[in-house]
């Protein structure tokens, strides 16, 4: 079986990745997540049965978003980051950790949304029920945050309960301004700074908590911020783009303000404007897409999401060379990249 989770591409590093040292045996991401591939595997195995409970309903409906599969990008940070810092211990379970806050958030988030779609199925709340769904993301966040303490100590989890925090903070700030054409930069950053950046800063730098190195789970976090603000930027771009494989336009037709949006308003005004008259309807979509593509506000953003990651790879310089650092740097890279 791969160890290459579903998603990921093979294309080769971006040509940022090569400002730095030479690259060892790391040359891409499908070689950067190969370096810890054996602790992968481990870790999916572990994700079955910390989803397990003897309240039936907790594993059939953690299951089934675990099954759906996903990147699996949180726990392969973890594991590098962990491997950088020369954590000796076998990572597979801490890696669950950030993969369990996740799950529980996507549970959360889909019923908030009303989601219909989750990783190409219906929802979990669609199938299971609402309560059943958001009682299975609490516990899905009450099993990270005990494996935390078991895995990583008391530093890992304390700066665990902080990130998630974060995260709740992230999502009522989401849910307000929802709809609010007149948010702004410094507002849609904020957001996803909380709401996606500081669980992957958390990732990143959950070996060094557990090995108690201060200077190293400072620089490790700092990469994850800038990688998490970055990630989430270019899934912004990607509502946007052509050949995903999914189908554009679902934030603009919820007029969901995020940066393509708001760099596209600030070159086409009327574009606000129609936009405060209500959301476009099916027929209308592809033009206002097509609006947003032609003002460059894509670029923009991507632009804006590369600055973020050469600022997080920056962050690394104080740990010492390794292949883990290298593939932490390919990663970040191809995370902006992955939209071209």
């Amino acid at each position: 079986m791969s160890i290459v989770p579903e998603g990921w591409g093979t294309r080769a590093a971006s040509s940022g990745v090569q400002a730095g040292a030479p690259l060892t045996r790391i040359h891409g991401p499908a070689s950067a997540l190969a370096l810890v591939g054996d602790a992968l595997a481990l870790a999916e195995r572990a994700l079955a049965g910390l989803v397990h409970s003897d309240v039936a309903a907790v594993p059939v409906v953690g299951g089934y978003l675990l099954a759906s599969g996903g990147k699996r990008l949180r726990p392969a940070l973890t594991a590098l980051g962990a491997r950088a810092v020369g954590w000796n211990r076998d990572p597979s379970r801490l890696m669950c950790v950030g993969e369990l806050i996740h799950l529980g958030s996507l549970l959360h988030d889909d019923v908030v949304d009303d989601g219909v779609l989750r990783r190409g199925r219906p929802a979990a709340h669609r199938v299971y029920g609402n309560a059943v769904s958001v009682l299975t993301g609490d516990f899905c966040l009450a099993r990270a945050v005990l494996l935390a303490s078991e895995e990583g100590g008391h530093a890992a989890v304390t700066q665990l309960a902080a990130a998630v925090t974060e995260m709740a903070e992230g999502e009522v700030l989401q849910l307000r301004r929802a709809g609010d054409l007149g948010s702004t930069l410094p507002q849609y950053l904020d957001v996803i700074d909380r709401k996606s950046a500081a669980l992957i800063a958390w990732c990143c730098a959950a070996g060094a908590f557990a090995k108690g190195d201060a200077a190293a789970a400072a620089a490790l976090s700092a990469f994850g911020r800038g990688v998490g603000r970055a990630f989430q930027i270019t899934d912004d771009v990607l509502d946007y783009a052509e050949g995903t494989g999914k189908t554009p336009g679902a934030d603009l037709r919820e007029r969901k303000v995020t940066l393509p949006l708001l760099y596209a308003m600030a070159a086409d005004p009327a574009l606000r404007v129609a936009l405060e008259a209500g959301p476009p309807d099916d027929s209308e979509l592809p033009n206002w897409i097509a609006r947003v593509r032609g003002s460059g506000a894509l670029d923009r953003a991507l632009g804006d999401a590369r600055s973020a990651v050469g600022e997080a790879v920056g962050a690394l310089d104080v740990l010492p060379p390794s292949d883990a650092r290298d593939a932490l740097t390919v990663l970040g890279w191809h995370l902006v990249e992955r939209v071209t």
